[in-house]
């Protein structure tokens, strides 16, 4: 992102409403890409990533006054650890839910090429657009280990360089970089096994 979102955050803290929505709007497919990623199959059949986003802007409205600015990647990082803490609320709420099942919604969104860069660290892909394709993404980062879902997400969302993701996650940058290339060879291993089963070239 080549434009700093320092003068929007700079009118935010001063509950500027048009310079929050203008900095939502901004982050929008990376916040987007990192809720679909982490939002898990149950709270993704009673809400949507779009539902979140808004509740996210919601709270960036009230703490934006506290946040120091460090730099582009730094506020992403702040922006989608709210986003986390958020999903963490959401999911307590679904699990301690005892509606039926029969009153789950279903999503409809399409995902956005954010997810296409993670599963291959290249440009987004046409058949991203296919609701098989997303699933088959959402899946495999599933099931990956935590440690590679944050180091990928830190490193491909947010944008974070090594050095700042090795301080987060209390890591030298030699394992970081590990975490990052074996995680998105694993991602990327998984989402052909899942294209291969799919088309039905699986056991």
């Amino acid at each position: 992102m080549s434009e700093s979102s320092l003068p929007l955050v700079t009118r935010a803290r001063g509950q500027d409403a048009a310079a929050v929505e203008a900095l939502l709007v901004r982050h929008l497919p990376g916040l987007h890409g990192w809720l679909r990623l982490r939002m898990g199959a149950a709270l993704r059949a009673r809400e949507t990533p779009e539902d979140l986003v808004q509740s996210v802007a919601r709270e960036v409205l009230a703490d934006l006054g506290r946040f120091e600015w460090r730099g582009e990647a730094a506020f992403r990082h702040w922006l989608y650890l709210k986003a986390q803490h958020k999903l963490v609320d959401k999911a307590r709420f679904v699990a301690a839910d005892c509606r039926s099942p029969a009153n789950e919604r279903p999503t409809d969104d399409r995902s956005d090429g954010v997810l296409a860069a993670l599963a291959t660290g290249t440009t987004p892909s046409r058949d991203l657009q296919s609701h098989e394709a997303v699933a088959r993404i959402e899946r495999a980062f599933a099931e990956l280990a935590a440690d590679h879902q944050e180091a990928i997400s830190l490193r491909r969302l947010c944008g974070m360089d090594y050095a700042a993701i090795a301080a987060h996650m209390q890591r030298s940058e030699g394992a970081v970089r590990n975490l990052v290339h074996r995680g998105l060879s694993q991602l990327a291993l998984r989402l052909g096994e899942l294209r291969r089963s799919a088309s039905g070239g699986g056991n």
